[in-house]
């Protein structure tokens, strides 16, 4: 058996293209702990399915006109959305859908971990972390600091470092600071102060 005869190839195109750009894409905006891709398979054909059915009525429209003889170009163009448009603009509004806080009072909420659901606001604040060894590092997390998110393991950048004063309040940056990285190993927790400057 030939899988590369056009006939396969087409199916196989056809019911896994699409279903794979939404996981795919759903992971990039939902990190979490990755799968092995030839493991989503199942899943890659069922999103293609749902991807048909939701666009089932222009489909049976362009098919029952015979675009394809009449305009082949706008034939192409439309199966080009129907592959690889549709089903990132699918994600798209599940996103938006799950965000709701009807859903969410239905459904768990789809980021996994707390760390992922905060940094990935892209909001910045001032932050004090407790290490395991009780000693304190404070400074900024802004535009150019960096959190891991998904199935990597807690780490933050903060891009500048500040003393703290003896009241336990940040007092000034570090001299020459260029920022500090933490890893979960060390860290005990992590106390986030809303930003001002």
């Amino acid at each position: 058996m030939d899988i590369w005869q056009t006939e396969k190839l087409a199916l196989f195109i056809a019911f896994v293209i699409p279903g794979f750009i939404s996981i795919k894409v759903y992971e990039l905006l939902y990190p979490g702990v990755p799968r092995d891709s030839s493991k989503q398979l199942v899943d890659a054909v069922a999103y293609s399915c749902i991807n048909y059915a939701l666009l089932f009525v222009p489909i049976y429209a362009i098919e029952t006109n015979r675009v394809s003889q009449s305009s082949p170009i706008l034939y192409s163009v439309f199966y080009g959305f129907v592959l690889l448009v549709a089903p990132v603009i699918w994600v798209w509004l599940w996103r938006i859908i799950r965000n709701t806080k009807l859903i969410q009072k239905a459904a768990p909420h789809p980021t996994a971990k707390p760390w992922d659901y905060v940094f990935s606001k892209g909001e910045p604040y001032w932050i004090k972390i407790t290490l395991k060894d009780a000693t304190k590092i404070a400074g900024k997390f802004g535009s150019n600091s960096f959190a891991s998110s998904g199935s990597a393991a807690e780490q933050i950048y903060l891009e500048e470092t500040w003393l703290l004063n003896e009241k336990g309040g940040l007092d000034r940056p570090k001299n020459q600071t260029a920022g500090v990285i933490v890893t979960s190993s060390e860290i005990a927790y992590v106390e986030l102060m809303k930003w001002r400057k």
